[in-house]
């Protein structure tokens, strides 16, 4: 408004000094030459301002003009008829064209407002297309549009249970008013819609929350109503409002479609993992189980002499060993998904953690050398259990695949990295097709199936030990032949003069 004032102030000073300028100093006296300087001043006051500031500089300018120009002068009294017409066509002409200055104006700020909200809609589209299945996917939904459209508080409101669920966003916090909500809600849903179809752009309602004015937007799909979109700040206009409201809809509806379809998928995998779990539990007890019962039966031969008993025996306890480690597997793996495993940081020396993963497949390894290289003489700070349990893993990996009676390198290495383990069999390596899923939860490539037996369960569930210290694990071909799995668990060292603590087996 002030801005306004100054410029009809300027308007006004222009027709002032123009008059002035004609008269005392130029002494041009043409009524028409005057006329069409004042029309150029009153043309440029209305491209510029508001169209009251036009039409006062146009009175203005009619007064002057009537007061100096048109005989008799310097009276307001015209003694010729036709300085009438003339005296009114000036004010006529001005004010026309001072109209439609500002109505070309006014068109031209509502073509730059409307590209300014379809750029804000088209921003929050494709906000709303990078929206993933979070569970604070519609407090995110509120936050860009709080972002987007530059609102002080912004609240998605979906009716549930009786009640309300809102997710908010934006600066300001306000109180919302369940009934109020409802009382809209229930008038926009039976609000009258036109022909086509679609819900009028003044569906929006108008509420005082918190002692502040807020526009509550119904939200529809189609012609059924979803929610409210309660709005606070700047006020976008009706079709905005409208348009933002089909926005926020269709991503309410995106959002529990993804819901839906995570719950599938999660299904679908859970239903893929338990069928694998079976299959693969059916097939690694059948072995074990059928070689106990053999070797039972003949336990209780007489004819068996001391060394065949004891042969026996020993069958039996390797199988019972081989079943203990596949339910420990299985329990390992139930621990891993229920979130269960927390590490507990000590002081060891590496040659004590592959002492300890040797320890624990001591059985399988004993048709292998083990030929083990520490490499630094220093002490680390993890969770040797953890890091052990996930190197047995890799030890019991590498046996499935290394030649009978062959040699296994376990090299251990300290570096600004933290602890660093790398396991390499002499077997035929991995196939190239195999290296993306080599830590896929009961996967087993071909190769694996026609040369060894497994669930597929060791290199996940040693994945999953390793992240619950940061560490990580990764399986190549190594160029001196076999394969390699490396270890690297984040850890802080000092020398191995300190004081070290053994590695529970």
């Amino acid at each position: 408004m002030t801005r306004d004032i100054g410029r009809a102030a300027a308007g006004i000073a222009a027709v002032a000094i123009v008059t002035f300028v004609y008269v005392g100093v130029l002494e041009i006296a043409n009524a028409t030459t005057v006329a069409l300087t004042f029309l150029l001043i009153v043309l440029i006051v209305a491209a510029t301002s508001r169209l009251w500031t036009a039409v006062a500089t146009s009175i203005v300018a009619m007064l002057l003009f009537n007061f100096f120009f048109l005989p008799p002068v310097r009276t307001l009294t015209i003694a010729d008829p036709q300085n009438w017409v003339a005296l009114f066509a000036f004010l006529a002409v001005s004010l026309v064209a001072s109209n439609l200055s500002s109505v070309a104006r006014a068109r031209a700020r509502d073509a730059v407002t409307r590209g300014d909200e379809l750029s804000r809609l088209f921003d929050l589209s494709r906000d709303v297309l990078l929206m993933t299945e979070s569970r604070d996917a519609l407090s995110q939904l509120a936050r860009f549009v709080a972002r987007r459209f530059d609102l002080d508080f912004v609240a998605v409101c979906l009716p549930h249970d009786g009640g309300w669920e809102i997710s908010e966003g934006g600066s300001l916090e306000m109180a919302l008013d369940r009934s109020e909500l409802s009382r809209v809600f229930d008038a926009t849903t039976f609000s009258r819609e036109t022909e086509a179809g679609r819900p009028r752009g003044d569906d929006a309602r108008t509420v005082i929350l918190d002692g502040r004015t807020a526009s509550a937007v119904p939200l529809r799909l189609g012609t059924r109503s979803v929610g409210l979109l309660v709005l606070s700040g700047r006020s976008p206009e009706a079709g905005a409002l409208d348009a933002l409201g089909g926005v926020v809809a269709i991503a309410i509806e995106r959002a529990h479609f993804l819901e839906e379809l995570k719950a599938a998928e999660l299904a679908r995998q859970g239903e893929e993992l338990k069928s694998a779990l079976l299959a693969s539990i059916a097939h690694d007890l059948r072995t074990p189980l059928t070689a106990i019962r053999v070797a039972a039966s003949n336990l209780q031969a007489s004819w068996l002499t001391d060394a065949d008993r004891r042969e026996q025996s020993e069958l039996v306890l390797a199988e019972v060993g081989r079943l203990s480690r596949l339910f420990e597997n299985i329990l390992e793996m139930a621990r891993i998904d229920a979130g269960t495993i927390a590490a507990t940081q000590r002081w060891v020396h590496p040659s004590e953690i592959v002492e300890a993963a040797r320890d624990q497949v001591g059985q399988a390894l004993q048709r292998h050398r083990l030929d083990v290289d520490i490499r630094a003489d220093m002490l680390v700070r993890l969770d040797p259990r953890l890091t052990a349990a996930a190197l047995a893993h890799l030890l019991e990996n590498a046996v499935q695949y290394a030649p009978s009676g062959g040699t296994i390198s376990v090299t251990a290495d300290v570096s600004s990295n933290g602890l660093e383990i790398s396991v390499r069999d002499r077997g035929p390596g991995i196939a190239s097709a195999d290296l993306p899923h080599l830590f896929e939860r009961f996967y087993r490539g071909a190769d694996a199936k026609q040369h060894a037996s497994g669930t597929g369960m060791g290199l996940s569930i040693a994945r999953g030990l390793l992240a619950a210290e940061q560490g990580r694990v990764w399986g190549e071909n190594s160029s001196e032949g076999g394969a390699r799995f490396t270890i690297v668990v984040p850890a802080d060292t000092k020398p191995s003069a300190a004081e070290s603590l053994s590695v529970p087996s």
